[in-house]
């Protein structure tokens, strides 16, 4: 179901690197029309579409020309070709696509006041929910982004998942729900014995995540990142680091006050 929007997120991160196929006098040609686009819609009953930023304007108007000059191009290539192409435009022949994506903004405001304006309480507290989980939704997202940057160990498998793993490309079905109702029906008809080597490997996976997790909340903690720190690891690093510098800070004030030997050798009295 994700599928067309994760591609158009592909595809607005990576188009870097192919040519473009017009001139900037061609692309002034082709701009001239872009105010017409009307880059919000509405759906029955529903709330009008977020209008479109000056560069997706841009791609919209352009992509069916890329198209047919260049039949059989993946979507993917056609994007990236535009993202370059965007690039060399200058700040004046942008500025059609961004008139055009202003005047969607504003009515795009326009439409939204008469959509909430005719909501019941229960819808438009519905609708504030809605927006809440979208919100912690990206939240999360971007949060699962960063945590796999910094490297953050993965979390320890069940004894479960550890047998999906290995077996989920045979099991039966054409697709991951029944795929799933397999494995799950296997696994239900394991023996004690069978389920054994798998519960072992999940309690060393269990080991491996221990481990690798202190070390890399203690290196979090190292370079600022306390707030990715689980609150009460926070406590117990915090509490051993503090212990380790007074200990050091002691070792030092007793070298200091130790008396110093004397040098140099001893005359014998006759």
């Amino acid at each position: 179901m994700m599928a067309p929007f994760s591609l158009m997120s592909l595809g607005a991160n990576l188009l870097v690197k192919s040519l473009g196929l017009f001139s900037s006098a061609s692309v002034v040609r082709c701009s001239c029309v872009a105010p017409v686009l009307k880059s919000f819609s509405t759906t029955a009953g529903g709330p009008p579409k977020r209008p479109l930023t000056a560069y997706m304007t841009y791609v919209k108007e352009m992509h069916p020309t890329i198209s047919r000059q260049n039949p059989g191009i993946k979507n993917v290539d056609i994007v990236r070709k535009l993202a370059q192409q965007w690039k060399t435009l200058t700040p004046e022949q942008k500025q059609t696509f961004q008139d055009a994506s202003s005047a969607s903004r504003e009515q795009y405001k326009l439409a939204l006041e008469k959509y909430k304006a005719q909501l019941t309480p229960a819808q438009t507290a519905a609708l504030a929910v809605e927006k809440r989980q979208k919100v912690a939704k990206r939240k999360a997202i971007r949060r699962k982004k960063e945590l796999n940057s910094l490297g953050k160990p993965k979390r320890p498998r069940s004894a479960f998942n550890i047998f999906m793993s290995e077996h989920f490309e045979e099991a039966k079905g054409t697709n991951m729900q029944t795929k799933m109702k397999s494995l799950r029906d296997d696994w239900e008809r394991f023996s004690a014995t069978q389920k054994q080597m798998y519960i072992q490997l999940a309690e060393d996976d269990k080991v491996r995540y221990k481990n690798e997790i202190k070390s890399w909340e203690e290196h979090m903690i190292e370079i600022g990142r306390e707030d990715l720190v689980r609150r009460k690891e926070r406590r117990a690093i915090k509490a051993k680091t503090t212990k380790d510098i007074k200990k050091k800070s002691k070792v030092g004030v007793l070298k200091a006050k130790a008396p110093k030997k004397k040098t140099g050798t001893a005359v014998k009295k006759t």
